[in-house]
This record gives C-alpha cells, sequence and structure tokens, in this order.
C-alpha cells in the first residue's frame, strides 16, 4: 500500500510540474508590445516582427471579408496602406486563437487603430460572436448607415458565412 501511494504522490507531482511548465511557455510575449508589421496576410492576419522573431496577428473585435469574397482585396490593400512595413504596437489580453494568432488590436504610432479603421471604412464586420465591445458595434452601423465598402452591396454575406 505504501509503494502505491509513493508512486501515486511522485505521479501527480510530474502532473503538477509539467502542467506549470507549460503554463509558462504559453505567454511569449507582453500584452502591449511593438513590432514592425512585415506582412499582411488578409485583411484581419498580420505578421509583426518582434524580438527578432514573427508573431502572427488576429485582429480582435473585426472579421474582414475573405480573399476572393467582395471587399477581400480591398480590406488587404487598405491594411497595407496604413501599416505594412510600419512599426506598430500590439495591445492583446494574451488570447490566442485555435490557430495559435494573437488575438490584438494595432495601434500605429500617431494612435490610429487599425482594427477600428477597417469597421469604419466598411473592410469589416464586428464579429459580435467574440467580441461585445460597444464601440466596434456603433463603428459597424455607421459605415451601414452611410452605405460605405461592403454596406454599399445590396446583399453582403459574412465572412462566417462565407468560410461556411
Amino acid at each position: 500500500m505504501k509503494n502505491i501511494l509513493k508512486v501515486f504522490i511522485a505521479f501527480s507531482l510530474f502532473v503538477f510540474f509539467a502542467y506549470c511548465r507549460e503554463k509558462r511557455k504559453e505567454v511569449k510575449y507582453p500584452s502591449i508590445f511593438k513590432g514592425k508589421v512585415i506582412a499582411i496576410k488578409d485583411g484581419d492576419t498580420y505578421k509583426v516582427l518582434y524580438n527578432n522573431k514573427e508573431k502572427t496577428i488576429r485582429l480582435a473585435h473585426i472579421d474582414c471579408p475573405e480573399k476572393g469574397q467582395p471587399f477581400g482585396n480591398r480590406a488587404k490593400q487598405f491594411a497595407s496602406i496604413l501599416c505594412f512595413g510600419k512599426t506598430v504596437t500590439v495591445q492583446t489580453e494574451g488570447k490566442t486563437d485555435i490557430y495559435k494568432r494573437i488575438i490584438g488590436e494595432i495601434i500605429l504610432e500617431d494612435g490610429t487603430n487599425v482594427n477600428k479603421e477597417l469597421i469604419k471604412n466598411g473592410l469589416a464586420w464586428h464579429y459580435k460572436k467574440y467580441s461585445k465591445n460597444i464601440e466596434f458595434d456603433e463603428l459597424e452601423s455607421q459605415a451601414r448607415k452611410d452605405k460605405i465598402g461592403i454596406w454599399s452591396d445590396t446583399d453582403p454575406v459574412a465572412p462566417w458565412k462565407w468560410r461556411k
């Protein structure tokens, strides 16, 4: 009986320390960091060079049209003009998505929030499934009212529906 207890304690300690080690590995960046935008995959996915390592950033609160979807290329071009090659600040809550992309907001040196600019210009939906941020909701409502970008289309299809 003593041997079983010793094995159980040893195993429990092993699992505990392995778990703690994995938890430490999860956060590989601070919640606010600066980096250079080195690639723009699409309107809402960017590569930022931070500490000589590429970090993939998925913009929080929004979902841009996909490639091949109306306004998908325009969203990517708009994002490229705004921030490609520039040093930006990434603000994140330390969350990643299922593809291990960092979910965050990208802020230009002049204070411009890229996530909000995409919404304001009708190049993204407020991704309400993952965001309850009222400001993004209001920005989308105004773009809809003004029929800007995707909202100029008679029947815009949300990216999450397009992907299905």
